[in-house]
């Protein structure tokens, strides 16, 4: 078992509208990710600490970057957002690590800075029910 940093991530790809990956880990500056558990909590009057259930897994994922509209990059990707519903897979892939999941992209925000930035947000949440899991 190694540590790692999280340099060098072998695959950020994010589908299309049309559902073809396309890698733009070079768009990307920084994400994050999370796969939460729901929690029933489930402690009776006779405890003295809480009990607790596990419920739904989920999966959620941020991505922040710089806005580059050529072909088979972010903007092409995120453009269709807010007018197409569809799912798109995500793919991480790190260290031989991969963790691939249905998502919704529920918003493409566009930020211009006092600097002259133009830069990019995508948030996603997981479309199908399927449960997060590292392959």
């Amino acid at each position: 078992m190694a540590k790692e940093t999280g340099l060098g991530w072998t695959t950020l790809s994010v589908d299309d509208s049309a559902g073809t990956p396309q890698a733009i880990k070079n768009d990307v500056h920084n994400f994050e990710f999370a796969t939460p558990r729901g929690v029933q909590d489930v402690t009776g009057v006779d405890r003295s600490a809480m009990e607790r259930l596990l419920l739904l897994a989920d999966f959620s994922i941020t991505l922040n970057g710089t806005f580059n509209d050529a072909a088979g990059f972010s903007h092409q990707v995120f453009k269709t957002v807010p007018s197409t519903s569809v799912a798109r897979t995500v793919t991480l892939v790190v260290s031989g690590q991969t963790l691939a999941n249905e998502t919704l992209f529920t918003d493409y925000q566009l930020t211009r800075g006092e600097d002259g930035s133009l830069v990019f947000t995508a948030p996603g949440v997981l479309a199908d029910g399927t449960v997060p899991a590292w392959s």
